[in-house]
């Protein structure tokens, strides 16, 4: 069933004093690679005293940078967009031969553009036993990231953590909880350890449908949900970047919106930019609607 909505995203500042804002850039526009259809979208921020330009970074992510000529004592960032949520086969796609089984290896035509997404920078005796334990047996591609997301699934808790930043993959594992972007990480950690490329992807969740919730979600409705999420994106021969997330356990579907997809969180953030020190009051708020 093909669903139209609606979807509005409202982050707003508000300053203890008049404050000079550097520039600001904002990753809050789909990716270019996002298969759901995005009807319309529109970038509204105020002041309304400032310079717009849009670009792309190094990994094609669309970034709005925005410079503020005046000081201000307050921000809004808004997000309107409207998206047609038609379902997709997650499965849909095609494997090179060479990739048909894992363990594999990349030609060296791709490999050296998937280096950063190939580097393990989180490891400890927590990740390296959770390594170990993972079957190496030869196996179904297909069959092998499915069975990596459901271990994920399995061992790490999903629960909304306010703090800051991502939680290394250790702290992770010894807690079996985390955020959506922690079990996220975890999952880039593994499948990089085991010779696949993956990247971190943030973006938007849209969940019009019961049938669609998050299966580990706490929400407490299940119904017109969207929400900021992250999840994982691992790429195999053929199929190009597989979305996949582990809150779920399932592969990304039409309800998957990606804004950033990047080898470290840190680069994915929606907001990043200076200003002047003062105080600041933060509210955020994301809410869908069927059309």
């Amino acid at each position: 069933m093909t669903l139209k909505v609606a979807l509005t995203h409202i982050t707003h500042y508000e300053y203890s004093e008049e404050v000079q804002l550097g520039p600001q850039l904002i990753k809050l526009k789909p990716a270019p690679h996002c298969r759901t259809h995005i009807n319309d979208y529109q970038l509204l921020i105020s002041p309304q005293d400032h310079q717009i330009n849009w670009q792309q970074d190094p990994y094609s992510n669309h970034i709005a940078r925005v410079v503020f000529p005046k000081k201000t004592q307050s921000l809004e960032i808004k997000v309107e967009l409207t998206a047609t949520l038609n379902p997709i086969n997650p499965f849909d796609f095609y494997l090179e031969h060479s990739a048909e089984y894992h363990p594999f290896s990349y030609e060296q035509s791709i490999n050296n553009g998937l280096q950063p997404y190939l580097k393990v920078t989180n490891t400890g005796d927590q990740f390296d036993a959770f390594i170990k334990k993972i079957p190496q047996e030869r196996r179904r591609t297909i069959e092998f990231i499915v069975f990596i997301n459901q271990l994920i699934f399995n061992k790490v808790s999903y629960l909304i953590r306010r703090e800051p930043g991502v939680q290394s993959v250790e702290e992770t594992l010894t807690k079996c909880s985390g955020s959506c972007r922690d079990s996220s990480w975890l999952m880039v950690q593994i499948f990089r350890k085991l010779g696949l490329a993956a990247r971190f992807v943030s973006g938007y969740l849209i969940e019009a449908k019961p049938e669609w919730h998050n299966l580990n979600s706490p929400s407490l409705t299940q119904e017109n949900i969207a929400e900021l999420h992250a999840w994982c994106e691992v790429f195999i021969p053929g199929a190009g970047w597989v979305g996949l997330d582990p809150t779920s356990g399932l592969l990304a579907t039409e309800g998957h919106i990606p804004l950033a997809c990047t080898p470290e969180p840190a680069s994915a953030m929606p907001i990043d930019g200076e200003l002047d020190i003062c105080e600041v009051r933060f509210t955020h708020q994301i809410s869908t609607r069927r059309l």
